[in-house]
């Protein structure tokens, strides 16, 4: 199964529950900003591999065990991570089963 969608930050964690299924993999895009993201069913619960690109010619890849994606029943949760989950940026999903 595939689902994708959108959604704007908030800077505070937001629940997706329009998924219709509880994923086994979900990527994030931050279409305003240079950062995107993925979760798998294998990390832990608000956890995700985060890669930002600074504009400078540099991008950074990191594991994040904090403020990332926990995956729910129907969808999944973001937390408030500073660099994805930005007050009226858009944030684009996939998800997958």
């Amino acid at each position: 199964m595939y689902s994708t969608g959108s959604f704007f930050g908030t800077g505070s964690e937001i629940t997706v529950d329009k998924v219709g299924f509880k994923p086994k993999v979900v990527k994030l895009y931050n279409t305003d900003g240079n950062c995107s993201a993925v979760h798998t069913e294998l990390m832990d619960p608000a956890a995700m591999q985060k890669t930002v690109d600074s504009g400078s010619g540099a991008t950074d890849i990191s594991l994040v065990s904090s403020g990332g994606v926990t995956l729910r029943t129907n969808g999944f949760s973001l937390g408030a991570d500073s660099d994805l989950n930005v007050n009226g940026e858009e944030l684009i999903f996939e998800c997958y089963q």
